[in-house]
């Protein structure tokens, strides 16, 4: 319960990256670029998968969904970076940072749980191809979408609750470009003990273990490809692997090394450059990876590509004639 002679932080005001003062307008231009990327190429791969039925399996039906995490996910930060970017005034009120707070864990919970299925889904295809219509039908599948949904959903109102009930009485400055855990704990002008020990066992419960699980997965598939017999058959199939891990291991890397780690503190500058991984850069490899990496996918492309300029031209034509 608050104290009622303690003065209430009605809003925040996020310091972003406000020792590069000279450098804005180049970042606000490159974060502006990754982010036009970013929703685009996520949009196509939804448009794609949505409108081919070829496409309609198990792995381009969480393909599709990590898409629309991605875009959600990097939507929580990047756009609200943009902004304070070019504002002087880099205010966020209370509610607006807890329910940016709640998002970012949401999506971020989500998208791990996603991962996670997307290795077992890859593991069943390459290791027991002959079962893997009966493992992971697409109704299978899609129960698996919907439990990453809402179990994320779920993952993500604890930490914003705790953190919403903890005081802050002053200073208001966040040293970071979005409200996140770590600089509002440290904000807080109330015991944050138990807040920060329940979010280092729920960080360690879905980013661990997730990892872990990934991991698990991904060296049964290494393990099955060594056996292929064709060498450029193995080094196809692994490179297509490799690229998957390693996007996986920067996403939960990064993680990793801000959510659970011992209680020294990295610098804020370190912080903020680790979480641009994570915010920026991998909601951005995530659909080149899985996608344009994929033969199937990239056919489909051609595909909607050729259908769409026939209906143009068709259409230019006609217009011709009328006229």
């Amino acid at each position: 319960m608050k104290s009622p002679n303690v003065s209430t932080v009605t809003e925040f005001q996020l310091l972003g990256f406000q020792n590069l003062l000279e450098w804005q307008t180049l970042l606000f231009a490159i974060f502006l670029f990754i982010y036009f990327l970013t929703v685009t190429g996520n949009i196509v791969i939804i448009a794609v998968v949505s409108q081919e039925k070829r496409l309609h399996s198990p792995m381009y039906t969480f393909l599709k969904h990590l898409s629309f995490l991605e875009i959600g996910y990097t939507s929580t930060t990047v756009p609200l970076l943009l902004a304070n970017l070019l504002s002087q005034r880099q205010a966020i009120s209370f509610p607006a940072c807890i329910a940016q707070l709640y998002f970012f864990v949401f999506f971020g919970a989500t998208e791990c749980f996603l991962l996670t299925m997307m290795a077992y889904d890859r593991y069943l295809a390459i290791c027991s191809p002959l079962h893997y219509c009966f493992l992971m039908s697409p109704e299978i599948g899609t129960k698996l979408v919907a439990i990453s949904w809402l179990t994320g959903l779920g993952t993500g109102f604890l930490p914003s609750l705790m953190i919403s009930k903890l005081d802050f009485c002053g200073p208001n400055q966040i040293n970071h470009f979005f409200c996140d855990l770590p600089p509002l704990m440290q904000l807080s002008c109330s015991s944050v003990y138990i807040t920060k020990m329940v979010i280092f066992i729920l960080s360690i419960a879905v980013l661990c273990i997730c990892f872990f699980l990934t991991l698990v997965s991904y060296a049964f598939i290494v393990s099955s490809i060594l056996r292929i017999p064709s060498a450029s058959g193995r080094m196809k199939t692994f490179s297509t692997c490799a690229s998957h891990l390693a996007v996986v291991t920067i996403y939960y890397g990064t993680m990793i090394s801000m959510y659970v780690r011992p209680s020294a503190h990295l610098s804020p500058e370190i912080n903020k450059i680790i979480s641009v991984f994570y915010t920026v850069v991998t909601p951005l490899l995530n659909p080149v990876i899985y996608s344009l990496r994929n033969k199937d996918f990239k056919e489909a492309v051609r595909k909607a590509m050729r259908r769409n300029c026939g209906i143009c031209g068709a259409r230019g034509k006609g217009s011709f004639f009328v006229r």
